[in-house]
């Protein structure tokens, strides 16, 4: 490798970045394909690409697709071909929901069948892991390596895309320092840093537990609009401060914040799911309606974090038993889980209702 070469990694978090600023990538496998996404994408970069391409495909999640009655013949994703004259409008429709119940109908699709290049459901990983909405523009072209390079346009082999589902996590703490809370004076917080180029993720100790024994663990989502602004629609900033409180008063804990909004959808998709909420969906149905899992957050995180700290056996606060089992698959041993006990309130009742009866969560 040279000084000037880039790593898989550092290829992967550019390529994030272009597509979150509108800007095509490149995926290498057998051909080089063309890829946008659709949320980012603009009216003028679709008129072009109806001009110079022939072939071009709509890739949406199977969710996303279930919403549209399209159906997924080549894997858990559909392949709508895309024709010249279709307007910008309608493909944006297409990915995202907003205007689901007031625009009517988007059909009739033209549905591909046996097309699929193999890379469709790493290009949607992709995308999820930009917190993009999971629908891509793709086509195939015969630009060369060197053309590419003279554009300065990212150039993903399709090997390199897979990691982002294979390769292993691994954390490196960056620092840590001493951070006095209003629950408890005796804390020393620490940053981590992931070998994903990913964003950092930190773990509040509180106290000082002994690695031999089981520690006390709270696995805390980052909750912008519950965390810091007090939304009543969650139930995360109570279940935040009803943990840092428990660990003072046991004198010993560790709260792993770790940076996945919205159940590891985003921010602003997270406001796109509470608009779709507005409307009379669930908070399930209105993820699935943007194409996303019940929850897309990544529990490999946790365990890691923990690990490197030292423990392995925890007293794990939670009400998600999908929780314990992502983490016991991970290696660790979880000895007890401690109900987090949180009283609900008029706007977040039905929230807290769907995640007992869809998702599995224990209300005690």
């Amino acid at each position: 490798m040279t000084l000037l070469q880039l790593t898989t990694t550092q290829k992967l978090s550019r390529a994030r970045s272009d597509l979150r600023m509108g800007a095509p990538v490149v995926i290498s496998d057998d051909k080089n394909y063309l890829l946008f996404a659709v949320e980012t994408l603009n009216a003028t970069q679709l008129d072009e690409i109806q001009n110079q391409y022939t072939d071009v495909k709509l890739i949406i999640s199977e969710r996303r697709a279930s919403t549209l009655k399209v159906p997924c013949y080549d894997g858990p994703f559909a392949q709508i071909s895309i024709k010249g004259g279709v307007e910008f409008d309608w493909v944006r429709c297409v990915a995202d929901p907003s205007k689901d119940l007031s625009r009517g109908p988007l059909g009739p699709f033209q549905i591909l069948r046996n097309t699929a290049t193999g890379l469709e459901n790493q290009v949607l990983t992709l995308l999820k892991s930009a917190e993009l909405l999971p629908a891509a523009i793709m086509v195939a072209q015969d630009s060369t390596d060197k053309q590419i390079e003279l554009h300065s346009i990212t150039l993903l082999h399709s090997t390199e895309l897979l990691q982002l589902t294979t390769k292993p996590i691994r954390f490196e703490e960056t620092i840590a320092a001493r951070l006095p809370l209003k629950t408890s004076h005796n804390g020393r917080l620490h940053v981590f840093k992931s070998n994903s180029g990913g964003q950092d993720h930190y773990a509040m100790v509180i106290g000082r537990p002994k690695r031999q024994q089981p520690v006390t663990v709270r696995l805390h989502s980052a909750c912008f609009t519950g965390d810091v602004l007090g939304s009543l629609k969650c139930d995360c900033g109570a279940q935040l401060d009803a943990a840092l409180k428990y660990m003072a008063e046991v004198k010993s804990g560790i709260l792993l914040y770790l940076n996945q909004e919205g159940r590891g959808i985003g921010l602003a998709n997270k406001m796109r799911a509470y608009s779709l909420q507005d409307k009379g969906f669930d908070t399930v149905e209105a993820n699935h309606r943007l194409g996303f899992e019940d929850d897309e957050r990544d529990f490999r995180i946790g365990a890691e974090i923990l690990k490197k700290l030292g423990f392995h056996k925890i007293r794990l606060m939670t009400n998600n038993p999908n929780k314990i089992q992502m983490l016991q698959k991970q290696g660790l041993v979880v000895t007890e889980r401690v109900p987090l006990q949180i009283h609900p309130n008029p706007e977040n009742t039905s929230y807290l209702t769907t995640k007992a009866r869809k998702s599995g969560h224990l209300l005690k």
